[in-house]
């Protein structure tokens, strides 16, 4: 079923469950997050393919995440500023820009990953996120043990955290195969 969703393209890939801060200024954006608290729901952030975050609406990737807001304030500059989170992927069908200048796009959900565990093939995956975690520590080092066994979370955590490009983290955003994303990190590793 497709739906209609506010974009906030940018030069990098949210991925479902990662934490993302953002400072807003500009006016389209004050109105997508004023329209996101008034109705309860997030907008989409995609990739930004051509163009820039500021100005100019920006081209962006077809594959985009749903931004939840977490948390806001304001900077030391009297800006606002928004903390989100990666929930469901979605894929861009047409966009349309406001007279304010928002990007709005016609969107279809993305299937939810499957509660797979990890196959035995990536398991070093497994234990190379775990001393990521361990080394980097963060939100993800309070996670149940028991993530470590799930293929989605398990990609989808590797693919924050190891350094990829953006075109990379894209293509694994755009794999709805939890197991096939696997094979894909397997395969961008040095």
């Amino acid at each position: 079923m497709t739906e209609s969703l506010p974009l906030f393209p940018l030069h990098s890939v949210l991925l479902p469950g990662a934490a993302l801060g953002l400072r807003i200024f500009e006016p389209r954006y004050l109105d997508l997050v004023r329209d996101c608290g008034r109705n309860a729901r997030g907008f989409g952030v995609c990739l930004i393919l051509s163009g820039a975050e500021v100005g100019a609406p920006a081209t962006p990737a077809a594959y985009g995440t749903e931004a939840l807001i977490e948390d806001f304030g304001s900077s030391d500059d009297g800006l606002l500023t928004l903390q989100v989170r990666g929930a469901r992927r979605f894929h861009v069908r047409r966009t349309r820009v406001r007279d304010n200048g928002l990007l709005v796009a016609d969107v279809d959900w993305c299937p939810d990953d499957p509660d797979d565990e990890l196959r035995a093939e990536h398991g070093l995956l497994s234990t190379l996120l775990e001393r990521v975690i361990g080394h980097v520590g963060g939100e993800f080092a309070k996670a149940p043990a028991a993530r470590l066994d799930d293929a989605a979370w398990v990609g989808w955590r590797l693919a924050q955290l190891l350094p990829l490009a953006d075109a990379q983290r894209q293509s694994l955003l755009q794999e709805d195969d939890p197991h096939a994303r696997l094979d894909l990190l397997v395969q961008l590793m040095p």
